[in-house]
Order: structure tokens, then sequence, then C-alpha cells
């Protein structure tokens, strides 16, 4: 199976820059991806990213179908922000998260880096949402899973993985900058 982690990388990148472009096959594509880490992480004893890719399968049929239809009048959904209160209240959620399931990982599991694992386990769930509801702040929750996720990828020896979310950090970046541009547009045609 040393074939399948190249190829989840490939469609990964592929999945960020779609993302990036605000092209709908991103979900397609990166229902191939997730389908494929489910097996990568759990032969890696990284149980918290096994589960996280085996609940993204679910999240990528959601954002596909809600970016389609989420919109006004049933329509193509538009980028938008957060207010502050909501802003905080989901990093807060990744806060718990990331205490309760790494406790619980490291408690019942072999797991190799559980905490870690769990930020990006958790963080990586309220940033999938913010993506699926075309939230601009997705970008900030995913820049800082990525920093996470490379040392904890590297340290692991999944080198594919590991350089696969070196330049999604870098994706990242220019997906906020391509998201703010919309954004800015849409309320100047406002």
């Amino acid at each position: 199976m040393e074939w399948v982690e190249p190829v989840a990388a490939f469609f990964g990148l592929l999945a960020v820059i779609l993302v990036v472009r605000q092209n709908v096959w991103c979900w397609p594509t990166g229902l191939v991806q997730v389908s494929l880490y489910v097996f990568v992480f759990f032969q890696a004893k990284l149980y918290s990213d096994f589960l996280l890719h085996l609940i993204y399968v679910a999240v990528q049929l959601y954002g596909w179908y809600h970016w389609l239809h989420g919109g006004a009048d049933q329509g193509e959904l538009r980028v938008s922000r957060l207010d502050r209160n909501a802003l905080l209240g989901w990093i807060g959620a990744a806060t718990v998260g990331t205490l309760g399931w790494g406790y619980l990982m490291s408690a019942t599991t072999d797991a190799a880096i559980p905490y870690g694992d769990a930020f990006t386990t958790a963080a990586s769930l309220v940033a999938m949402w913010l993506q699926a509801r075309k939230r601009i702040e997705t970008w900030h929750f995913w820049i800082v899973v990525d920093i996470v996720a490379i040392g904890i990828y590297y340290v692991k020896e999944l080198y594919w993985t590991a350089g696969l979310y070196a330049v999604f950090l870098g994706l990242c970046v220019a997906g906020y900058i391509a998201w703010n541009r919309s954004l800015q547009e849409q309320q100047a045609a406002a």
C-alpha cells in the first residue's frame, strides 16, 4: 500500500487548489483524498486523523451540496465572515475538543502523538465546517493546522504528507487572499 499516501497527497493538493479557486469540484476531489487517508492514518496509528478522515467523508458530501445550493434562493454560496462572538466560539470548540480528545486518546490508545493529533483533528473539524459554509476564517484555522501537522507527519516519517501540508500552508495564504478579494468585491457590489 505504499502507493496510497502519494496518491492521496496528489488528490489533496488538487482539492485545495480547487478550494482556493472556489471551484465546487474541490469536494469530489477531496472525497477521494480523505477516503485514501483513512487507510494511511490507521496504519500510522494516528487514530484521531483516522477518525477525522472518516468524518470528512460525510463533510465532503455536505460541502459539495451546500456550495451548490446553500446560497440565497438555493443558489451558489458566497464567501462571508464570522462575527467576533462566533469566531471566539469556534476557537473555544477547537480548544475543548483538543483537550478532551487528546486525553481520551492518551488514556485509551497507543496513539503516537495524542494531543498534537487531537489538535489537528479538532481544529480541522472547525476549519472544514467553516469551509463548507464558505467562511473566510476557514483559512486562519487551516494555516495553524498545517503548521502543526507538518511537524507531526515529519516525526511520523510520513514525508509525502508533511510535504503536502507544507504546500497546503502556502495555498492557505493564497486562499485567504483570493477569498478576501471575493468578499471585498461582493461588499463593493452590494
